[in-house]
């Protein structure tokens, strides 16, 4: 009896932990859904740890989805780790099965970090940024229950039986398990590709699908290695559910936005919008965005709905608010004439390349430009702003060759004399910034 309460207890203690974990989840999804899908992108801007804990906490949370959450108990069952005459046994099992399943997902990663090149250009076209929007809207009516992402139940069980006893056995039903899970991961996992594209970094991108996959085996590793049982699936993984349908709305927003001048504009810098915007997206919430499910009657299907515009709404003001710079440089935006002012009043030149689908870009503006520390400096320069969201345009093709130009953010600082002194190409603090245009005459 001592020994089945002590169990229950550390059960206990473990799904607290994982449920804080799933917790902290939804603050960095939501950050990163919130920032542009560029927000992951931002995450990489900070560092491989954040990165990585960002992607982990996403396969974690997809993992508690009703159609991964599942298979859990079962694909332990199925390569043996139940059976297992040692605790070392099992961990080897269960560890071998989720090494399968990062080597189904991290060449996603590597592949799209080698392709990102094409990304900045490919989501300046609006067709694209429509068909990105569209496929999110996609994927969050399927979190709300319009459609299952499943794939043929033949195929599924054919691949069920894969595996067999053993390392390999399990390895390779781990690798086929990334298969079967593929259209459950869908919502998280489309939005962190198309952000390790913006990085354009292969590397960084396995370490995100590695972290990713890791995070999504957690519950597999657990169950198998230490024979733990599973509280029973219910309304929990509804709001699961829910929250990623949001999350994806939100995303879908955002890239609309970067088609639609008036989401783009729609923003305001005061204190009252922002608390506006809480108000509204709490209220969603409050209402039943997350906790209610569709199956119940009409009033409760109506305050669902409502609840999921209120908080999508929201949400997507609240962020935009957030993204907005809350004050500006006197930018001018005509790069010619910018320059001759810069040379007729004998004064130093700032360049600033931008996009709106570039997070560092943003970050820029909405930090380092924006300080006032950085502004009181800058005001001594002639600053213009070359909008390169539409790189197909000639005009900006011409400016960025001219400058050479190869990748954004750029920045570039001219003296009174018209020589480069600096050329920025990631996001700096404002203090950095400062040293760099200081001494710059």
């Amino acid at each position: 009896m001592q020994a089945k309460a002590e169990a229950k207890k550390r059960t206990t203690w473990l799904f607290w932990g994982l449920g804080l974990a799933v917790v902290a989840a939804i603050f960095v999804l939501a950050g990163t859904a919130a920032s542009d899908p560029d927000a992951f992108t931002r995450a990489l801007e900070r560092g491989p740890l954040y990165a990585g804990l960002a992607a982990f906490l996403g396969g974690l949370a997809t993992s508690l989805t009703p159609c991964v959450y599942p298979m859990i108990a079962i694909t332990v069952s199925v390569f043996g780790a139940r059976e297992a005459k040692s605790r070392w046994q099992a961990m080897g099992l269960s560890s071998a099965f989720v090494l399968g399943i990062a080597a189904m997902f991290t060449p996603l990663g590597v592949v799209a970090g080698y392709t990102g090149a094409v990304f900045g250009t490919v989501l300046s076209n609006p067709w694209v940024v429509f068909g990105i929007a569209t496929i999110f809207l996609l994927l969050s009516a399927s979190m709300f229950g319009a459609f299952e992402l499943v794939l043929p139940s033949g195929l599924t069980n054919r691949l069920a039986q894969v595996g067999g006893v053993g390392l390999g056995g399990a390895f390779l039903l781990g690798l086929v398990s990334g298969i079967i899970a593929a259209p459950c991961t869908g919502p998280v996992l489309t939005g962190i590709l198309l952000w390790i594209g913006n990085t354009k970094s292969a590397g960084m991108g396995a370490l995100a699908m590695a972290a990713f996959s890791l995070g999504l085996g957690v519950p597999f590793w657990l169950v198998g290695t230490f024979a733990i049982r599973l509280p029973k699936g219910g309304s929990w993984m509804v709001a699961v559910k829910s929250f990623f349908g949001i999350v994806l709305a939100v995303a879908a927003l955002y890239y609309l936005k970067n088609a639609i001048p008036f989401l783009a504009k729609v923003a305001r810098p005061e204190s009252t919008f922002a608390y506006g915007a809480a108000a509204v997206a709490f209220f969603g919430v409050l209402i039943g965005a997350v906790h209610l499910s569709f199956e119940g009657g009409w009033w409760v299907r109506f305050r669902k709905a409502l609840g999921i515009l209120a908080t999508v709404g929201g949400t997507f003001l609240l962020l935009s608010w957030w993204q907005m710079p809350k004050a500006q440089l006197a930018w001018e935006h005509s790069e010619i004439e910018a320059k001759q002012r810069a040379v007729e009043e004998k004064r130093p030149l700032l360049i600033d390349f931008t996009a709106e689908w570039c997070g560092a870009c943003n970050e820029l503006a909405r930090e380092t430009f924006a300080h006032p520390d950085v502004m009181r400096e800058a005001g001594r320069f002639v600053a213009v702003k070359i909008d390169a969201t539409n790189d197909d345009d000639p005009a900006v093709v011409e400016v960025q060759e001219r400058y050479k130009v190869v990748g954004l953010p750029t920045v570039l600082v001219f003296d009174s004399e018209g020589r480069e002194r600096a050329r920025i190409t990631e996001f700096v603090p404002p203090a950095k910034f400062l040293d760099t245009i200081r001494d710059v005459e």
